[in-house]
């Protein structure tokens, strides 16, 4: 599963390349940030921007290659979360190498975005899914909002058309299951009626991967910890 850790490394990747400077390795995120989370806080649960979670989490020396996604998004002054970017892979990334890859990729070259900007990194969120679990479903509607996220394919007048949304996109959009797939087809680029959405057979596979997130703020915080106990940043 992601850890903080991991979401630090695509800030570091990202603020780097904007920078201009060659980022830490996530060996040396991760040893630093298991530092960073053991020092004592008063609250065990965050306390100026220190992300208390089981340590051993932030090891990613258990873990195998993995289809993952890097999502960034940028946090209102009220605390609304608007999509600034997501792009990942299906195909099994060695963790450290796909993080770099991607937490770029998806900052800078969602064609649906402009490119991130230096300036703009104060008000980012970056979450990183690690994929697991994938299977066929028996039926398109056979997954759990909440659980499962969807992959699907289907052709229409003979052009093949494919998408795929996270575990908790539904969630965080309020839909159903008939929403989410309608909105789905869309993204694909098919541009039906929704109403007509249940006459095109659909494939869908179903996948499992639990979010998590870092904000800007708290991997400032982190940085600006190392160069008072390290002496680099």
């Amino acid at each position: 599963m992601s850890t903080p850790a991991h979401c630090v490394f695509c800030f570091e990747t990202l603020s780097a390349n904007l920078e201009h400077r060659k980022p830490l390795r996530l060996e040396q995120i991760e040893e630093l940030w298991q530092q960073y989370t053991d020092e004592p806080n008063d609250d065990e649960t965050e306390t100026n921007g220190h992300v208390s979670q089981n340590n051993n989490l932030n090891r990613t020396s258990s873990l195998g290659p993995s289809p993952m996604f890097i999502t960034w998004n940028t946090i209102s002054s009220s605390g609304n979360k608007r999509l600034r970017g997501c792009i990942g892979t299906f195909a099994e990334q060695e963790v450290e190498h796909g993080l770099k890859t991607y937490a770029l990729v998806s900052a800078l070259e969602d064609h649906r975005f402009r490119p991130i900007t230096a300036r703009e990194l104060p008000s980012l969120e970056c979450k990183v899914t690690l994929l697991t679990d994938f299977e066929d479903a028996p039926d398109k509607m056979a997954w759990e909002i909440g659980t499962h996220g969807i992959r699907i394919s289907f052709t229409h007048k003979g052009k093949r058309y494919g998408s795929t949304y996270l575990p908790d996109v539904a969630v965080e959009q309020g839909w159903t299951k008939e929403e989410a797939l309608i909105s789905l087809m869309h993204k694909a680029g098919w541009s039906g009626r929704d109403e007509d959405w249940d006459k095109i057979e659909l494939h869908v596979i179903r996948y499992q991967g639990h979010a998590l997130g870092v904000s800007y703020h708290q991997y400032k915080d982190f940085k600006d910890w190392i160069a008072e106990n390290h002496g680099k940043a």
